[in-house]
Order: C-alpha cells, then sequence, then structure tokens
C-alpha cells in the first residue's frame, strides 16, 4: 500500500529572456511520514535545480491507485465509483475512490484507467477525469 504526499517546491529559475522567475511546482511521492515525504522531495529534486530550493508545502494525497504510462507527459486525476449492491435496501451503493493516470490527453487517460481496470470483477464508473498541476511523481524504491 502507497501512502502519497503532494510536495510543492519553490525556487528561482532562469528565464529564456534571460531575467529570473520564481516557480512553484506540485510533485507526488511516495513516503511514510511527512519526514520521509521532505526528505525524498529535497533528495530527488537536488541534482534538478541549480541553486536554492524551498519545500513549502506537503500534504497527504488520498490516492487508491495510480497507473503510470511511460508514452504520457501529465498526470490525471480521476473519480472512479464502484458499483455494488445492497441486498438489505434493494438499491445501488457507490463507493467513490481517487485514482491518478499518467497520459497525453484526457481521452489517453480514459483508456490508461480502462486499461488499468481492465480484469477488474467489481463494476465501476469513471465519474470524472480532470487534469493536475503534479509534474512527476517518485514511487518508494528499495536500495
Amino acid at each position: 500500500m502507497h501512502n502519497w504526499f503532494q510536495c510543492k517546491i519553490k525556487y528561482e529559475k532562469n528565464a529564456e529572456d534571460g531575467g529570473v522567475i520564481k516557480v512553484s511546482e506540485a510533485y507526488l511521492v511516495d513516503a511514510l511520514s511527512f519526514t520521509e515525504a521532505e526528505e525524498r522531495i529535497n533528495e530527488e529534486m537536488r541534482p534538478f535545480i541549480s541553486g536554492e530550493f524551498l519545500v513549502s508545502d506537503i500534504k497527504r494525497a488520498k490516492i487508491n491507485e495510480l497507473f503510470a504510462n511511460e508514452n504520457g507527459d501529465r498526470w490525471y486525476r480521476a473519480k472512479v465509483n464502484f458499483i455494488s449492491l445492497d441486498e438489505e435496501k434493494g438499491v445501488e451503493k457507490r463507493i467513490a475512490t481517487t485514482m491518478f493516470a499518467q497520459a497525453s490527453t484526457l481521452k489517453d487517460a480514459f483508456e490508461v484507467i480502462e486499461k488499468g481496470m481492465k480484469g477488474t470483477l467489481a463494476d465501476y464508473d469513471i465519474a470524472a477525469i480532470a487534469e493536475t498541476t503534479i509534474l512527476d511523481v517518485f514511487p518508494y524504491k528499495a536500495e
């Protein structure tokens, strides 16, 4: 089971016109605690940013499933409802879950989720898909 944290970092970046601009970027990190998430995002970003940067925000991200796709360049958040039947009351019960998919377009994100859910025995429907500001995802890797 993954424990995801959304981390935002702020730093100064050289613009194309030669000036310096302040940017804020969001990333997902798989960690056990807020402290480990901060340590991991510092470790992951250090090689890519010249100069100083600040971890400005860390919050727990409630993600039930994450579907990576090497052809995708953006991350999409999907609300997927699992449908079950409450036999006592005789009504459908919907349990909402949050899934992330890496894709190039909204249509690709839908297809990535459909492919990831293939073979699932439970009935489900994809209620919503939206593009996120997440630039990259860093899953836990055992050393």
